[in-house]
Protein backbone atom coordinates (compact mmCIF):
# COMPACT_ATOMS: atom_id res chain seq x y z
CA UNK A 1 0.00 0.00 0.00
CA UNK A 2 1.87 3.76 -0.74
CA UNK A 3 1.48 6.72 1.29
CA UNK A 4 0.65 9.88 0.24
CA UNK A 5 -3.11 10.14 -0.81
CA UNK A 6 -5.67 11.58 1.74
CA UNK A 7 -9.53 11.53 0.59
CA UNK A 8 -12.50 13.17 2.30
CA UNK A 9 -15.77 11.34 1.41
CA UNK A 10 -19.03 12.16 1.78
CA UNK A 11 -22.15 10.12 1.23
CA UNK A 12 -25.85 11.61 -0.23
CA UNK A 13 -28.89 9.28 0.20
CA UNK A 14 -30.23 9.16 -3.46
CA UNK A 15 -33.19 6.18 -2.79
CA UNK A 16 -34.09 3.15 -0.54
CA UNK A 17 -31.89 0.49 0.77
CA UNK A 18 -33.54 -2.16 -2.22
CA UNK A 19 -33.47 0.25 -5.17
CA UNK A 20 -29.72 -0.53 -5.67
CA UNK A 21 -27.35 2.36 -7.49
CA UNK A 22 -25.11 0.69 -9.41
CA UNK A 23 -23.88 2.37 -11.87
CA UNK A 24 -23.38 6.67 -12.18
CA UNK A 25 -21.78 8.81 -14.69
CA UNK A 26 -21.79 12.73 -15.13
CA UNK A 27 -24.51 13.97 -17.89
CA UNK A 28 -24.02 17.25 -20.03
CA UNK A 29 -26.39 19.52 -17.75
CA UNK A 30 -23.34 19.39 -15.01
CA UNK A 31 -25.30 16.82 -13.14
CA UNK A 32 -25.11 12.82 -12.09
CA UNK A 33 -26.68 10.07 -12.99
CA UNK A 34 -27.01 6.71 -11.26
CA UNK A 35 -28.75 3.76 -12.26
CA UNK A 36 -31.79 2.17 -9.55
CA UNK A 37 -30.92 -1.30 -11.11
CA UNK A 38 -33.89 -3.04 -8.52
CA UNK A 39 -36.07 -0.48 -8.80
CA UNK A 40 -36.35 0.34 -12.46
CA UNK A 41 -35.08 4.04 -12.46
CA UNK A 42 -32.94 6.26 -12.96
CA UNK A 43 -31.54 8.91 -10.83
CA UNK A 44 -30.66 12.46 -11.22
CA UNK A 45 -28.74 14.63 -8.54
CA UNK A 46 -28.13 17.89 -9.24
CA UNK A 47 -24.76 20.44 -8.30
CA UNK A 48 -26.87 21.76 -5.21
CA UNK A 49 -27.85 18.06 -4.39
CA UNK A 50 -31.20 18.35 -6.01
CA UNK A 51 -32.46 14.72 -6.73
CA UNK A 52 -35.04 13.87 -9.31
CA UNK A 53 -36.14 10.22 -9.93
CA UNK A 54 -36.78 9.16 -12.84
CA UNK A 55 -39.48 6.04 -14.52
CA UNK A 56 -39.85 3.16 -14.55
CA UNK A 57 -37.56 1.97 -17.44
CA UNK A 58 -37.22 -0.96 -18.76
CA UNK A 59 -36.02 -3.99 -16.12
CA UNK A 60 -32.91 -3.71 -14.66
CA UNK A 61 -30.66 -0.64 -15.93
CA UNK A 62 -26.92 -1.45 -15.47
CA UNK A 63 -24.81 0.75 -17.15
CA UNK A 64 -25.41 4.42 -17.50
CA UNK A 65 -22.40 7.00 -20.09
CA UNK A 66 -22.80 9.98 -21.76
CA UNK A 67 -23.71 9.46 -25.33
CA UNK A 68 -22.87 11.70 -28.39
CA UNK A 69 -25.90 13.75 -29.09
CA UNK A 70 -26.02 15.23 -25.43
CA UNK A 71 -28.41 12.49 -23.81
CA UNK A 72 -27.11 9.60 -21.44
CA UNK A 73 -27.33 6.15 -22.25
CA UNK A 74 -27.96 2.76 -20.32
CA UNK A 75 -28.41 -0.86 -20.11
CA UNK A 76 -31.17 -2.45 -19.60
CA UNK A 77 -30.33 -5.73 -18.53
CA UNK A 78 -33.25 -8.35 -18.13
CA UNK A 79 -35.54 -5.61 -20.19
CA UNK A 80 -33.20 -6.94 -23.21
CA UNK A 81 -32.76 -2.86 -23.93
CA UNK A 82 -30.83 -0.12 -24.76
CA UNK A 83 -32.57 3.36 -23.64
CA UNK A 84 -31.93 6.97 -24.37
CA UNK A 85 -32.80 9.65 -21.54
CA UNK A 86 -32.19 13.25 -22.09
CA UNK A 87 -31.13 15.99 -19.61
CA UNK A 88 -34.69 16.66 -19.06
CA UNK A 89 -35.96 13.45 -18.08
CA UNK A 90 -37.40 12.60 -21.47
CA UNK A 91 -36.97 8.32 -22.13
CA UNK A 92 -36.55 6.84 -25.52
CA UNK A 93 -36.28 2.24 -25.64
CA UNK A 94 -34.85 0.54 -28.14
CA UNK A 95 -35.92 -3.28 -27.71
CA UNK A 96 -33.06 -6.03 -28.32
CA UNK A 97 -33.51 -9.69 -29.08
CA UNK A 98 -34.59 -11.91 -25.93
CA UNK A 99 -32.03 -12.99 -24.23
CA UNK A 100 -29.11 -10.90 -25.08
CA UNK A 101 -28.68 -9.31 -21.61
CA UNK A 102 -27.23 -6.20 -22.33
CA UNK A 103 -24.87 -4.84 -19.66
CA UNK A 104 -21.91 -2.19 -20.20
CA UNK A 105 -22.03 0.25 -22.56
CA UNK A 106 -19.49 3.35 -23.73
CA UNK A 107 -19.69 5.36 -26.55
CA UNK A 108 -17.58 4.49 -29.51
CA UNK A 109 -15.12 6.83 -31.80
CA UNK A 110 -17.60 6.38 -34.88
CA UNK A 111 -20.27 8.40 -33.15
CA UNK A 112 -22.44 4.90 -31.94
CA UNK A 113 -22.93 3.40 -28.53
CA UNK A 114 -21.45 -0.13 -28.30
CA UNK A 115 -22.60 -2.72 -25.35
CA UNK A 116 -21.98 -6.08 -24.27
CA UNK A 117 -24.37 -9.15 -24.69
CA UNK A 118 -23.68 -10.79 -21.68
CA UNK A 119 -26.39 -13.44 -22.08
CA UNK A 120 -25.63 -13.86 -26.24
CA UNK A 121 -21.78 -13.90 -25.74
CA UNK A 122 -21.46 -10.76 -28.07
CA UNK A 123 -21.44 -7.02 -28.65
CA UNK A 124 -23.75 -4.85 -30.03
CA UNK A 125 -23.46 -1.06 -31.60
CA UNK A 126 -26.35 0.92 -31.86
CA UNK A 127 -26.62 4.39 -33.47
CA UNK A 128 -28.11 7.31 -31.87
CA UNK A 129 -31.58 6.99 -34.03
CA UNK A 130 -31.67 3.29 -32.93
CA UNK A 131 -30.37 0.82 -35.57
CA UNK A 132 -28.80 -2.04 -33.59
CA UNK A 133 -25.90 -4.03 -35.60
CA UNK A 134 -24.13 -7.62 -33.65
CA UNK A 135 -21.41 -8.58 -33.46
CA UNK A 136 -20.13 -12.97 -32.23
CA UNK A 137 -17.44 -13.07 -29.82
CA UNK A 138 -15.31 -16.35 -29.57
CA UNK A 139 -15.74 -18.62 -26.63
CA UNK A 140 -19.05 -20.44 -25.35
CA UNK A 141 -20.09 -18.85 -22.15
CA UNK A 142 -17.60 -16.35 -22.02
CA UNK A 143 -20.20 -13.05 -20.95
CA UNK A 144 -18.89 -10.25 -22.14
CA UNK A 145 -19.52 -7.62 -19.48
CA UNK A 146 -18.07 -4.29 -19.54
CA UNK A 147 -16.77 -2.19 -22.38
CA UNK A 148 -14.61 1.03 -22.67
CA UNK A 149 -13.22 2.85 -26.07
CA UNK A 150 -9.38 2.67 -26.03
CA UNK A 151 -7.16 4.77 -27.29
CA UNK A 152 -6.43 2.89 -30.95
CA UNK A 153 -9.73 3.72 -32.28
CA UNK A 154 -11.60 0.61 -30.82
CA UNK A 155 -13.91 -0.58 -28.05
CA UNK A 156 -12.31 -3.11 -25.48
CA UNK A 157 -14.33 -5.38 -22.99
CA UNK A 158 -14.51 -7.71 -20.82
CA UNK A 159 -15.04 -11.35 -20.93
CA UNK A 160 -15.94 -12.37 -17.52
CA UNK A 161 -16.17 -16.20 -17.85
CA UNK A 162 -13.92 -15.81 -20.50
CA UNK A 163 -10.21 -14.89 -18.39
CA UNK A 164 -9.58 -12.40 -20.94
CA UNK A 165 -9.74 -9.21 -22.49
CA UNK A 166 -11.49 -8.81 -26.21
CA UNK A 167 -10.94 -5.79 -28.41
CA UNK A 168 -13.29 -4.94 -31.31
CA UNK A 169 -12.72 -2.86 -33.90
CA UNK A 170 -15.69 -0.35 -35.62
CA UNK A 171 -15.48 -2.88 -38.59
CA UNK A 172 -16.81 -5.93 -36.19
CA UNK A 173 -13.51 -7.48 -36.02
CA UNK A 174 -12.95 -9.16 -32.74
CA UNK A 175 -9.32 -9.98 -31.16
CA UNK A 176 -9.39 -12.11 -27.91
CA UNK A 177 -6.51 -11.76 -25.09
CA UNK A 178 -6.34 -14.66 -22.75
CA UNK A 179 -5.49 -14.00 -19.00
CA UNK A 180 -2.39 -15.47 -17.49
CA UNK A 181 -4.15 -15.69 -14.26
CA UNK A 182 -6.75 -18.31 -13.98
CA UNK A 183 -10.00 -17.12 -12.35
CA UNK A 184 -9.77 -13.52 -12.16
CA UNK A 185 -13.07 -12.53 -13.82
CA UNK A 186 -12.62 -9.52 -15.08
CA UNK A 187 -14.84 -7.06 -14.64
CA UNK A 188 -14.68 -3.38 -14.63
CA UNK A 189 -12.57 -1.98 -17.71
CA UNK A 190 -11.27 1.69 -18.35
CA UNK A 191 -8.36 3.83 -20.48
CA UNK A 192 -5.97 4.67 -18.99
CA UNK A 193 -3.46 7.84 -18.66
CA UNK A 194 -0.50 5.89 -20.13
CA UNK A 195 -2.05 4.60 -23.64
CA UNK A 196 -3.45 0.97 -21.69
CA UNK A 197 -6.14 -0.29 -20.85
CA UNK A 198 -6.94 -0.84 -17.38
CA UNK A 199 -9.07 -3.81 -15.48
CA UNK A 200 -10.43 -5.42 -12.46
CA UNK A 201 -10.23 -9.20 -11.48
CA UNK A 202 -12.93 -9.52 -9.46
CA UNK A 203 -12.19 -13.24 -9.13
CA UNK A 204 -8.34 -13.14 -7.94
CA UNK A 205 -8.66 -9.26 -6.31
CA UNK A 206 -5.80 -7.85 -8.57
CA UNK A 207 -6.25 -5.15 -11.01
CA UNK A 208 -4.38 -5.68 -14.60
CA UNK A 209 -3.54 -3.81 -17.32
CA UNK A 210 -3.19 -4.78 -20.64
CA UNK A 211 -1.58 -2.46 -23.72
CA UNK A 212 -2.92 -2.35 -27.01
CA UNK A 213 -0.60 -4.93 -28.20
CA UNK A 214 -2.23 -7.45 -25.79
CA UNK A 215 0.67 -7.54 -22.69
CA UNK A 216 -1.17 -7.97 -19.72
CA UNK A 217 0.48 -7.05 -15.84
CA UNK A 218 -1.17 -7.97 -13.38
CA UNK A 219 -0.79 -6.12 -9.85
CA UNK A 220 -2.40 -8.03 -6.16
CA UNK A 221 -4.60 -6.09 -4.21
CA UNK A 222 -3.37 -6.01 -0.33
CA UNK A 223 -6.63 -8.24 0.51
CA UNK A 224 -7.34 -10.79 -2.58
CA UNK A 225 -10.90 -11.29 -1.21
CA UNK A 226 -11.46 -7.26 -1.60
CA UNK A 227 -13.36 -7.96 -5.40
CA UNK A 228 -12.71 -5.31 -6.73
CA UNK A 229 -15.47 -4.18 -9.43
CA UNK A 230 -15.52 -1.10 -11.45
CA UNK A 231 -12.36 1.22 -12.85
CA UNK A 232 -11.90 4.53 -13.72
CA UNK A 233 -9.22 6.85 -14.51
CA UNK A 234 -9.41 9.78 -11.79
CA UNK A 235 -7.33 12.38 -10.25
CA UNK A 236 -4.16 12.56 -10.15
CA UNK A 237 -2.96 10.74 -13.14
CA UNK A 238 -4.02 7.66 -11.69
CA UNK A 239 -7.14 4.58 -11.97
CA UNK A 240 -9.54 4.96 -8.77
CA UNK A 241 -11.20 1.48 -8.55
CA UNK A 242 -13.96 0.19 -5.99
CA UNK A 243 -13.78 -2.66 -3.57
CA UNK A 244 -17.51 -4.44 -3.74
CA UNK A 245 -16.68 -7.06 -0.41
CA UNK A 246 -14.74 -4.62 1.66
CA UNK A 247 -16.19 -0.87 1.16
CA UNK A 248 -12.93 0.58 0.11
CA UNK A 249 -11.81 2.90 -3.14
CA UNK A 250 -8.83 1.92 -4.10
CA UNK A 251 -6.50 4.14 -6.16
CA UNK A 252 -3.37 2.50 -8.42
CA UNK A 253 -0.60 4.16 -10.28
CA UNK A 254 0.26 3.58 -14.01
CA UNK A 255 3.57 2.39 -11.85
CA UNK A 256 1.28 0.22 -9.87
CA UNK A 257 1.44 1.65 -6.46
CA UNK A 258 -1.63 0.91 -4.80
CA UNK A 259 -3.69 2.41 -1.83
CA UNK A 260 -6.67 2.50 -0.57
CA UNK A 261 -9.65 4.01 1.39
CA UNK A 262 -12.49 3.01 3.61
CA UNK A 263 -15.63 4.14 3.01
CA UNK A 264 -17.41 5.64 5.51
CA UNK A 265 -20.56 2.88 5.76
CA UNK A 266 -18.72 -0.89 6.80
CA UNK A 267 -21.34 -2.87 3.77
CA UNK A 268 -22.27 -0.34 1.66
CA UNK A 269 -21.39 -2.19 -1.33
CA UNK A 270 -19.52 0.32 -3.75
CA UNK A 271 -20.69 -0.49 -7.86
CA UNK A 272 -19.59 1.75 -10.28
CA UNK A 273 -17.56 4.74 -10.21
CA UNK A 274 -16.89 7.82 -12.43
CA UNK A 275 -15.35 11.53 -12.18
CA UNK A 276 -18.15 14.08 -11.84
CA UNK A 277 -18.46 17.32 -12.95
CA UNK A 278 -16.67 18.55 -10.19
CA UNK A 279 -13.99 16.84 -10.86
CA UNK A 280 -13.90 14.39 -7.35
CA UNK A 281 -14.98 11.05 -7.47
CA UNK A 282 -18.23 9.58 -7.37
CA UNK A 283 -19.23 5.97 -6.22
CA UNK A 284 -22.76 3.97 -6.95
CA UNK A 285 -23.51 2.18 -3.00
CA UNK A 286 -25.99 -0.61 -3.08
CA UNK A 287 -27.26 0.36 0.44
CA UNK A 288 -29.04 3.53 -1.71
CA UNK A 289 -26.22 6.34 -1.84
CA UNK A 290 -23.82 8.32 -4.06
CA UNK A 291 -20.94 8.75 -2.44
CA UNK A 292 -18.28 11.65 -3.49
CA UNK A 293 -14.24 11.38 -2.85
CA UNK A 294 -12.52 14.63 -2.87
CA UNK A 295 -8.80 13.73 -3.07
CA UNK A 296 -5.65 15.87 -1.68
Amino acid sequence: MSEGSHATIKEFRVSGPDAGPYSVAAGPDGALWCTLVHEGRIARMAPDGGLTVHGPVPAGPMIITAGPDGALWFTAFHGDAISRITPAGEVTSFALPEGWGPCGIAAGPDGALWFTRMHAGGIGRITVDGQVSAFPVPGEGAMPSMIAAGPDEALWFTLNQGNAIGRIAPDGQVAVHPLPTEGSAPVGIAAGPDGALWFTGIGTGHIGRITTDGKVTEFPLPDRSARPHAIVAGPGGDLWFTEWATAHIGRISPDGRIDEHPLPTPGCEPHGIAVGPDGALWVALEIGALARVAVA
